[in-house]
């Protein structure tokens, strides 16, 4: 059983409906008063929360062009991992007021820290929550210090054997953290649908005894609402102002019209689970007339004996229920019934149901 979890007072976990993470990432394109707009929008579309990364070029990189600096194939082709790093990052002089704004109109912001310092910054602001980004999930220590706050901890598992996901989860309760959520994550940009493995949400929360959620780097909406089918109970999805802008992160990132769109189909899809039931449930109740049950369909005097000719099932469903018919044949009518009546246990004489 997943222990419980929350956020700034917001439940998550399946009983409720899944928890937005709206990631802004370097979608702000270095203006500090699109990161602002960026937060509106995420209002706007109803996202619970805003994620940023805390990081500068020089606490997750250094300026080296060196095997491995430069990216090799994928979206950043070609980019010194310096130079993107430099241009994606949040500077750190934006977090206070990001998080005042993020207060004053009533969305949760939090973020991910890759570096101690990084933490340092986030407990000065009282941050909510932290996220542990994919390529972290092996760097022990960070997690630690993450888990040490005492706030709620996301770890996300991109890239991630079960053993690795198992040891940072490990790692984070011997450190003192009570509630950790995990994210299955494929840390693909974009990532194709037909490689989200979204089966893989179910087995990890059965296995972690954790809830679990989705970092989606799809093109569309469609996975979000899938998981959420398969029980993960946040998602968190890039978003920007309009991909058209530009930005490191905007070819797979959703615009506020979409991000609301994966709002309103996550929260349905929670909702069109409900829970096992094996009764008839309230919409169903008007159609319950239309099931079979026992009518007379010929005239019978007292004392006449039930035939299939004179009683059968047909609907509407106002007589006994069908399963009585063999009991019913044979025996005799204690009144005189008309065509047209439903059967009743006091129209048959010796009848015990």
């Amino acid at each position: 059983m997943a222990k419980p979890f929350s956020i700034d007072g917001r439940s998550i976990g399946p009983e409720h409906p899944p928890y937005i993470v709206a990631e802004m990432s370097g979608n702000h394109n270095g203006e500090i008063d699109r990161a602002i707009r960026l937060i509106d929008a995420a209002k706007q579309s109803g996202a619970d929360a805003v994620k940023l990364q805390t990081y500068t070029a020089d606490t997750i990189t250094i300026d080296h062009d060196g095997p491995g600096f430069v990216l090799e194939g994928g979206l950043w082709d070609g980019r010194r991992l310096y130079e993107l790093y430099q241009e994606a990052h949040t500077p750190w002089e934006w977090h206070e007021r990001l998080f005042e704004h993020a207060r004053q109109i009533g969305i949760t912001l939090f973020s991910a820290p890759f570096d101690p310092t990084a933490i340092d910054l986030l407990e000065s602001l009282n941050t909510p929550a932290y996220k542990i980004a994919s390529p972290e999930v092996i760097d022990l220590d960070l997690i630690e210090r993450c888990a040490t706050t005492g706030k709620p901890l996301i770890i996300s598992s991109g890239m991630a054997s079960f053993e690795e996901i198992s040891e940072a989860v490990a790692t984070a309760s011997a450190a003192g953290a009570t509630q950790v959520l995990v994210l299955h994550c494929i840390s693909a940009y974009p990532t194709p649908l037909d490689q989200s493995h979204l089966s893989t949400i179910g087995d990890l929360s059965a296995r972690l005894g954790a809830p679990v959620g989705l970092s989606d780097h799809t093109l569309d909406t469609f996975a979000a609402a899938v998981a959420v089918g398969q029980g993960a109970v946040l998602i968190e999805k890039h978003f920007t102002l309009a991909r058209a802008d530009g930005g490191v992160d905007s070819a797979f990132s959703l615009e506020p019209d979409e991000l609301k769109r994966l709002v309103e189909d996550s929260r349905a899809a929670h909702a069109a689970l409900g829970r096992p039931n094996y009764r008839p449930n309230e919409a169903e109740q008007v159609t319950l007339i239309a099931r079979r049950s026992l009518y007379v369909v010929a005239d019978i005097r007292a004392g006449e004996p039930l035939t299939q000719a004179n009683v059968r099932s047909i609907r509407p469903n106002l007589g006994l229920e069908p399963r009585h018919l063999t009991s019913v044949l044979g025996k005799t009518a204690a009144r005189d019934v008309t065509r047209g009546e439903p059967l009743a246990a006091d129209m048959v004489h010796g009848l015990k149901l």
